[in-house]
């Protein structure tokens, strides 16, 4: 029997309608609305297509929605200024600086500037270890929205093995954590894990954020196991178009999982979604609208 689809647009969907609800319901209780800050420095393609997306969810979720545009050029020193104004900025909750940056700025130096209480991506030296403690934190949103993936298709959590194929602090590092809150038994695997096809075999949930594409072929999956595919590359495909595939080689995991997310389709809607959900966070938290652990 073929796996069930794990519809990740239809969960987004659901989820930007609740955060909606939840800006309205802000909104009449605070008289602001959320404020979402994009920061693009360059001219990469895939990025600009990402803060569009972003910009139009967030409008469309009642936010406002600002983006900042700086040539690729830029120095690290303008880029943090943006980022202390930012920061300083009453009607600004979130602020999100879109990564990949140009050579000459260092990623780090500008996630650690970022106020913790407005860091919607959840990269936050303080952000990642407050999750690790298991206390309140804006978590990363990519491995926020696998766990409501998981959540709508009814995946059985607790006391479940998850592995983990990758260990980046955007995915793979988070996501384990968060499984581990969910009570699952959690193992962290890499492109240098001894015997990986052995190790995912014994996953009833196995996560794929390795960024190879069609990496984890069927016979890497338990029968029946939930797998989440986060990888999305680019092949070439028919009439020299590209297409766009996972780390998991869908059609042989298909076969033998029991829930599976397609890519497209799958976990990319998570992301936008929960970072709304993050931005929606932070402007009630900053207004001690909720209580922070």
């Amino acid at each position: 029997m073929a796996a069930r689809i794990i519809d990740g647009k239809a969960v987004a969907a659901s989820l930007r309608a609740e955060v909606a609800a939840g800006v309205a319901a802000f909104k009449a209780e605070t008289g602001a609305v959320p404020g979402l800050a994009v920061v693009l420095v360059g001219e990469d393609a895939a990025s600009q297509v990402y803060v569009r997306n972003k910009n139009k969810a967030a409008e469309g979720a009642g936010m406002r929605s600002e983006t900042i545009r700086l040539p690729a050029h830029a120095s690290e020193a303008a880029l943090l200024d943006v980022v202390a104004r930012l920061n300083a900025d009453p009607g600004t909750d979130g602020i999100l600086v879109q990564l990949p940056l140009p050579a000459q700025i260092r990623e780090g130096a500008v996630i650690e500037a970022i106020d913790p209480a407005k860091d919607v991506d959840g990269f936050h030296p303080v952000n990642v270890g407050r999750l690790w403690l298991g206390q309140e934190a804006l978590a990363p949103c990519t491995p926020t929205g696998v766990m409501r993936l998981l959540a709508a298709s009814g995946t059985a959590l607790r006391g479940a093995h998850a592995v983990v194929v990758g260990r980046s602090n955007i995915v793979g590092k988070p996501m384990a954590q968060l499984l581990l809150r969910a009570d699952c038994t959690v193992t962290i695997a890499h492109s240098r894990t001894r015997d990986l096809p052995a190790l995912a075999r014994s996953a009833d949930v196995l996560v794929a954020a390795v960024g190879r594409a069609e990496m984890v072929r069927g016979d890497w999956v338990k029968p029946g196991a939930a797998v989440i595919d986060v990888g999305i590359n680019r092949v070439p495909g028919a009439a020299g178009k590209d297409r766009l595939v996972g780390d998991v080689h869908h059609a042989e995991a298909a076969a033998v999982a029991g829930a599976i997310t397609p890519v497209p389709g799958g976990v990319g809607p998570m992301t936008i979604a929960c970072l709304l959900e993050n931005t929606l966070k932070a402007a009630r938290a900053r207004r001690g609208l909720v209580r922070r652990a």
